[in-house]
């Protein structure tokens, strides 16, 4: 385990100094933050200081990479969460936003989060919030940026990161979930798309000249893949020109306000899928209302930075509405209840809360109970996704073998016959 040097300050205001072991920075702070140290410096057995706290130029030198102005790249997933888990810690521990965007900043390894910390830092030293620089970056999306506007504003940064480091790890098993349940069927589809490609192309014009010569009417299944045959085999260009205009098309009409809203919604609708999005949102929706609420954020306040961390339109038009009956005078659960959306349990849940004044409360009670759901809906999803993928394509094949079989039948009957 690495060790390092630290100079740290007491309750007293004593500088000490001397050694720990940790596994990584952000863990070296806080383990002296739980022995009543407010950290200074922190250096890494023999490598460079990560100071906490201005450094003997009073900070003023910041690292040049990543300051300048210009293009950053993007985080993959890993390294998002990774960035979010190290800055929830380092706040934990009880260094300042920059202090903690610095530590971030020197880090030695090549990745993103280096030049993406200091330029945060950079501007969070001019004054800027850190929502705002985040925005600013380009580097991450809006729920996230809405997300960490929330913190700021509720005074809880660090848990608004550990919740956000909570939501990417739930993305990433479900995404690592889907992958290693599409792995056989899409073997299994991809043999079966090209089995389906020699037969249409080879086997079957071959077949259909020789079921014409028995003279026999073929059967109607016969005769509709002998079609599909010959229009794929003269007209794939078509084909492939009308996937292409199909396709822009859907894109299109999705990037229109009245597309993309009823695309949103019917999501919520879909098999299996829909089930999952809407638990989701229940989840993220009361536990981060919960966290706004109960540091004292008024519910007027939440609403407006829920609305604008929400991504599906449809579901923003149903915060919008709930924030104008709330400003009307109406209760949480009255206003959710107007909808129509919101499920007879949670009504229930927060009307008790409102009645006995533990509404943050209530609302923690619901996320956690949609936690659960969520995990349940999950598990359903990933193990249905295998046997359905391999059942259509079963049904695919079996109806192109039946179609090919019954023709051949019916020409072997025919010759008997003569």
């Amino acid at each position: 385990m690495p060790s390092f040097s630290y100079q740290a300050n007491d309750h007293a205001g004593k500088n000490q100094r001397g050694s720990i072991e940790a596994l990584s920075e952000a863990d070296a702070y806080r383990r002296l933050r739980e022995q009543g140290l407010q950290p200074v410096s922190l250096v890494l057995s023999g490598v460079q200081a990560k100071a906490t706290g201005k450094s003997k130029d009073d900070g003023k030198s910041a690292p040049s990479e990543g300051s300048s102005v210009g293009p950053l790249p993007r985080f993959s997933r890993q390294q998002l969460l990774f960035f979010t888990e190290e800055l929830s810690e380092l706040l934990e521990a009880g260094l300042q936003l920059e202090a903690a965007l610095r530590v971030l900043a020197e880090r030695q390894e090549k990745s993103p989060i280096g030049p993406v910390s200091a330029r945060l830092r950079s501007q969070v030293r001019e004054g800027v919030s850190f929502s705002a620089a985040l925005r600013g970056c380009g580097t991450f999306d809006p729920l996230y940026c809405n997300l960490v506007a929330a913190g700021e504003a509720a005074g809880v940064l660090p848990r608004i990161l550990k919740r956000q480091c909570e939501h990417l790890e739930m993305v990433g098993e479900l995404a690592k979930k889907v992958s290693s349940a599409l792995v056989y069927p899409s073997i299994v589809f991809s043999s079966a798309i090209l089995l389906m490609f020699i037969f249409l192309t080879f086997l079957v014009p071959q077949l259909s000249v020789l079921l014409g010569k028995s003279g026999q009417k073929l059967p109607l299944m016969t005769r509709i893949l002998i079609d599909v045959s010959l229009f794929c085999g003269h007209y794939w260009w078509a084909l492939l020109l009308g996937v292409f205009l199909i396709a822009a098309g859907i894109k299109a009409a999705l990037q229109t306000p009245g597309g993309r809203s009823w695309w949103d919604q019917a999501q919520l609708g879909l098999p299996v899928v829909g089930p999952v999005l809407r638990a989701r949102f229940l989840a993220e929706t009361t536990q981060n209302l919960s966290t706004l609420v109960s540091n004292g954020v008024s519910m007027m306040a939440s609403m407006g930075l829920l609305r604008g961390s929400t991504t599906n339109v449809y579901l923003g038009g149903l915060l919008e509405k709930i924030t104008q009956m709330l400003s009307e005078g109406a209760s949480l659960s009255g206003a959710m209840r107007r909808t129509g959306f919101f499920p007879p349990v949670l009504l229930d849940i927060l009307g008790v809360g409102e009645q006995t004044g533990d509404l943050s409360g209530s609302l923690q009670r619901a996320a956690k109970r949609y936690d659960r759901e969520l995990s349940t809906r999950i598990q359903v999803m990933t193990s249905l996704i295998q046997p359905s993928v391999i059942l259509i394509v079963a049904l695919f094949v079996g109806i192109v073998a039946y179609s090919m079989i019954s023709g051949i039948l019916t020409s072997v009957n025919a010759l008997k016959v003569r």
